[in-house]
């Protein structure tokens, strides 16, 4: 499975062995305000996110070679992956002893199947819901480090032509005190 048509959404990584569940996942999120990105193996995930940023992981806890507990670790250990939620799947867990493994993994939930397709989609929706609130958060701190960092250049500039100033015109010399001090 690839990322369909629905650029623009908040990716959501799908990671099973298993093609069915894949299409499963798939089916459950059709509908919603995400873009579903689907793929059979921890390496591929890890691929995928150094490719794109995603919103939010289900992951499935049981797969051949890396399995979801050691595909979590590593993207933990990452700067980039480390904020991402990742919600684990499996499909046995008799006990509780491999949702305590995700949990101490990184997960910020434990699933076991069958999944109620509505509890699934509902703490998907909560989970992009922050994603989206975060990352408007981002936005506006780079957008205020942005104006911060032209009005000190302004600041510098207007300095500058005071020194330029001093001594020559002395009208001139006024205005800029004038505006040096709005700026502050």
């Amino acid at each position: 499975m690839t990322e369909g048509p629905a650029e623009g959404k908040p990716r959501v990584l799908m990671v099973d062995d298993r093609p069915e569940n894949l299409m499963a996942l798939e089916a459950i999120l059709q509908g919603m305000p995400v873009n579903p990105v689907g793929v059979g193996s921890g390496e591929a995930a890890l691929k995928q996110l150094l490719q794109h940023e995603f919103a939010l992981i289900l992951l499935d806890a049981q797969m051949p070679d890396m399995d979801g507990f050691e595909t979590a670790r590593r993207i933990k250990q990452r700067e980039r992956t480390r904020g991402v939620p990742i919600v684990f799947l499996t499909a046995a867990d008799a006990d509780g002893h491999l949702a305590l493994r995700g949990y101490a993994a990184g997960a910020v939930d434990y699933l076991t199947k069958p999944i109620d397709p509505w509890v699934l989609r509902a703490k998907v929706a909560v989970l992009v819901e922050l994603w989206e609130k975060n990352r408007k958060v981002r936005d506006q701190a780079a957008l205020t480090a942005t104006y911060e960092r032209r009005l000190t250049q302004a600041a510098t500039r207007v300095e500058q032509a005071l020194r330029l100033a001093d001594g020559t015109n002395h009208e001139l010399k006024v205005l800029l005190e004038q505006l040096a001090e709005e700026l502050q």
